[in-house]
């Protein structure tokens, strides 16, 4: 069953009548309506290309969260062959909320790490709704020096709210495992991409996401921190989210523009949700695309693209 955000409630009552309107068609309760199912379709159809034409950076935000989007493993089951996930930092254990593992993409080996928040209430739960612990990024960083050591490229999945802020987290060194995570990225000698998918907040994104292509969903957000946190910290008052989302220059747009990310994939109208077997066509291609471009790199070369575009992000304001 679909579910609808807030400001999606006139493309709501369009779609809910149009099923009536089957429902009675498809009981034989009714004659000759399907030209009226047909006008509806295409009334709420316009609605809805109208209506994400125009979306503001809140609404954006909602669009990112919305929990029917794509996650990590249905990219992977969809994009990967072969794929054997690997589990623990050995440490201290293993982080369900992120997944890292190898497979096969379009036939060569590849380096999968990503959020995952599942999609179902239990499924949430056991990832921790995308939110990583240290033994996550730890983990992370024993897969990209495996990558590394064995020449093979690193895929980013990122779909986070942010590292996991919990007491257990703070004493196990958060702040220490997303930096040495972050490291880890700029350390490779192999091609690595990652792609904002939905949330890309602060260190608990970035520590997967410094790459050398960053490609970016259309309603996608990036951020140092949540509208909801820059709520409470600015104004001390978390109910100004909306405003702060606003004000705070979060979304994929302004993202291309600042030269944050590389490339911005577009998404079928009504957010990747609505048609996630297009959009992880989409996404396939645009990977395999990102990977051609740095195919014919040495160590160095790919080390010293990536360092040199991220020193380069604020230097060149539009």
């Amino acid at each position: 069953m679909r579910s609808y955000l807030d400001f999606e409630k006139p493309v709501a009552e369009l779609e809910a009548k149009v099923e009536e309107l089957r429902a009675l068609q498809e009981a034989g309760n009714a004659v000759a309506i399907g030209e009226e199912i047909t006008r509806l379709e295409g009334k709420a159809n316009a609605a809805l290309e109208e209506l994400y034409a125009t979306l503001t950076p809140w609404q954006k935000t909602q669009v990112a969260r919305h929990p029917q989007r794509p996650h990590c493993l249905d990219y992977v089951a969809a994009l990967l062959t072969d794929f054997t996930p690997l589990a623990g930092d050995r440490k201290f254990g293993d982080d369900d909320a992120i997944i890292g593992g190898f497979g096969r993409f379009n036939g060569d080996s590849l380096c999968v790490i990503g959020h995952e928040k599942g999609s179902t209430t239990e499924a949430r739960l056991k990832h921790n709704f995308g939110m990583a612990k240290p033994e996550g990024y730890r983990k992370a960083v024993r897969l990209m020096e495996l990558a590394d050591h064995f020449e093979i490229p690193v895929l980013a999945l990122v779909d986070t709210a942010g590292a996991y802020p919990g007491i257990g987290a703070e004493e196990r060194g958060q702040a220490e495992a997303i930096a040495r995570s972050t490291d880890a990225c700029l350390a490779l000698g192999v091609p690595n991409v990652a792609i904002v998918s939905g949330e890309g907040m602060s260190g608990g994104a970035i520590a997967i996401t410094t790459a050398n292509r960053v490609l970016m969903f259309e309603h996608a957000i990036y951020s140092v921190i949540s509208p909801e946190a820059a709520s409470s910290i600015l104004w001390r008052d978390g109910t100004k989210a909306q405003e702060a989302a606003n004000s705070m220059k979060i979304t994929a747009q302004d993202m291309l523009r600042f030269g944050v990310v590389d490339r911005i994939l577009s998404e079928p109208v009504g957010g990747a949700h609505r048609n996630p077997t297009a959009m992880i066509t989409a996404t396939g291609e645009a990977i395999a695309q990102a990977f051609d471009e740095l195919r014919n790199l040495d160590a160095e070369a790919i080390r010293k693209q990536r360092r040199q575009k991220f020193l380069e992000i604020g230097r060149k304001l539009p």
